[in-house]
């Protein structure tokens, strides 16, 4: 008796396993509508900067080469191949053969060259006026040339040897576009958007959805969603409020109060992911009294990011100290933070020459950030902080499109707003937000147009140089003088998060805080 109730329950127990496997097997089918906390820009990936537009880019678009799924390692997308010279100066792509654009056209080493080139040169007929094509400024300004050597085989030529040169061409800017979609819609491409990506667009209502549908012949097999909808809800209570009636499936930028609601809620799933982002407080230079260090210095004394972040974050973050997070390799662990002490701030504005303080102005995102969920709060909590020692900063805030565009031309005396790592490489968060060449007014990544010509030249000598630990002492050393001359309040590292349907598959968040839906189904 004992031997059959033994084999019954073996028997009842591969079958539940069996049933659980083939319960978790891919479907293809239906709608997945996921919400973010504001709209996109623009959906041209050459003349957009930021993370909404990039997210609906994503999915329409593909790079010659990608990161995996788990990490920022590149592998084959577009280009099935490469090699570099021994310099590092020039590299082959060879194309991946019968993949189409979702206009029918074919994709070959001519649409490379067109979607490069209309970035690389200010006279192409696709470099439209009035779009700045900042991106290709931060990460791309050691191209020299870009050629075809036949239909499916690319040679990029580039000014000098640069470390992050592979990395940085799986990063959206040179998604590959359709030269016939360009040549149709002109500067409209932006709201006309044709790739070769997983979705295919069909409609774009502002302020409220982007909607996508799958690509039939997608050349790494057709997604698993027969439609993906982007829908913009600005406020994240209400975000996740529609995310448990369900009228969405799938969400990020959640208020961490809202965090253990979702996690004891038996039909939602939380997702995490160490955040490789930083949220900060840029000061002007341009803008007096920024150009003082004294007072650089005085506002990072009086601000106390524990609590900031105790109150807003709730455990998803950790104070930060460097414009880069400590999951990037280069780290430096051993700077010492500015701490908490307002009696410091006061005696160094005193110092400066404002013993009384001084008025100002602090603009606030207007949408919710993986770096900063709770923008204008943070906001409202840093005005308090800093009007204990004087300084009255009033709160000023825009459209996200318009807030973006004002801070790169320079218009604010203080502003938050945050950077997500593209590549895994710390030239991307350096170079890009503290080289004086990105302190251009109207494309600057810079936004504090901190101009150091120390800085800049121990960031140029470590993207020439392929050495990693050569590299990692000059960003450690990067780190010491950006600390030392303190053109930042760095206010946070967050941990992505992001909340689900237990009735949609979604196997993790990407370390960049990116999100692509071709390999997500629908239970």
């Amino acid at each position: 008796m004992k031997k059959v109730l033994f084999i019954l329950t073996l028997v009842v127990g591969l079958s539940l396993l069996l049933s659980s496997a083939f319960a978790e097997e891919p479907k293809y089918g239906g709608t997945l509508v996921f919400a973010r906390g504001g709209d996109s820009v623009r959906l041209d990936p050459a003349d957009i900067t930021d993370g909404e537009s990039v997210k609906a880019c994503n999915n329409i678009y593909d790079t010659l080469v990608k990161y995996k799924e788990e990490s920022t390692e590149v592998e084959p997308c577009l280009a099935t191949s490469w090699e570099t010279s021994e310099d590092g100066i020039t590299w082959i792509f060879h194309l991946r053969e019968g993949v189409k654009f979702h206009d029918g056209t074919p994709f070959n080493a001519e649409a490379v060259v067109i979607s490069l080139e209309r970035q690389l040169k200010e006279d192409h007929p696709y470099h439209f006026e009035g779009s700045d094509f900042a991106y290709w400024g931060y990460m791309y300004p050691d191209v020299e040339s870009v050629s075809a050597l036949d239909d499916m085989t690319v040679k990029i030529t580039l000014k000098g040897p640069n470390a992050s040169f592979l990395s940085n061409m799986a990063m959206f800017p040179v998604s590959i576009v359709s030269p016939a979609a360009l040549e149709k819609y002109g500067i409209d491409i932006g709201t006309n958007p044709v790739g070769t990506g997983a979705f295919k667009f069909v409609e774009w209502i502002r302020d409220d959805r982007i909607v996508l549908e799958a690509n039939e012949d997608y050349w790494a097999g057709r997604p698993y969603l027969d439609k993906l909808i982007i829908k913009s809800i600005p406020d994240n209570t209400v975000r996740w409020l529609e995310l448990r009636t369900g009228s969405v499936d799938c969400i990020d930028g959640i208020n961490p109060d809202d965090i253990a609601y979702i996690q004891r809620d038996p039909n939602l799933e939380l997702i995490q992911q160490p955040g490789m982002n930083v949220g900060y407080l840029a000061m002007n230079f341009d803008k007096p009294p920024f150009e003082n260090k004294l007072v650089r210095k005085a506002i990072n004394h009086a601000i106390n990011k524990k609590a900031l972040i105790d109150a807003l974050y709730q455990g998803f973050a950790i104070p930060a100290k460097n414009p880069m997070p400590p999951v990037l390799w280069g780290y430096n662990d051993n700077i010492q933070d500015y701490e908490y002490d307002p009696a410091k701030a006061r005696e160094l504005l005193a110092e400066a020459g404002f013993p009384d303080g001084f008025d100002t102005t602090l603009w606030a995102m207007p949408v919710p950030r993986p770096y900063m969920p709770q923008p204008m709060k943070i906001a409202e909590a840093i005005q308090s902080d800093l009007k204990k020692v004087g300084v009255n900063a009033r709160i000023v805030t825009y459209e996200w499109g318009t807030y973006l565009e004002k801070t790169e031309d320079g218009d604010h005396d203080m502003c938050l707003l945050g950077w997500i790592g593209d590549n895994g490489d710390p030239d991307n968060f350096l170079y890009v937000l503290l080289d004086k060449d990105n302190a251009v007014k109207g494309t600057a990544g810079n936004v504090a147009f901190y101009r150091s010509d120390e800085l800049h030249d121990i960031l140029i000598k470590a993207i020439r140089t392929f050495d990693q630990a050569e590299r990692t002492k000059l960003y450690m050393k990067a780190q010491e003088i950006v600390h030392e001359d303190a053109p930042w309040v760095p206010l946070a590292h967050a941990t992505n998060v992001a909340a689900v349907k237990k009735t949609v598959y979604i196997l993790h968040l990407h370390p960049t805080g990116n999100w692509w839906f071709n390999k997500v189904w629908i239970k």
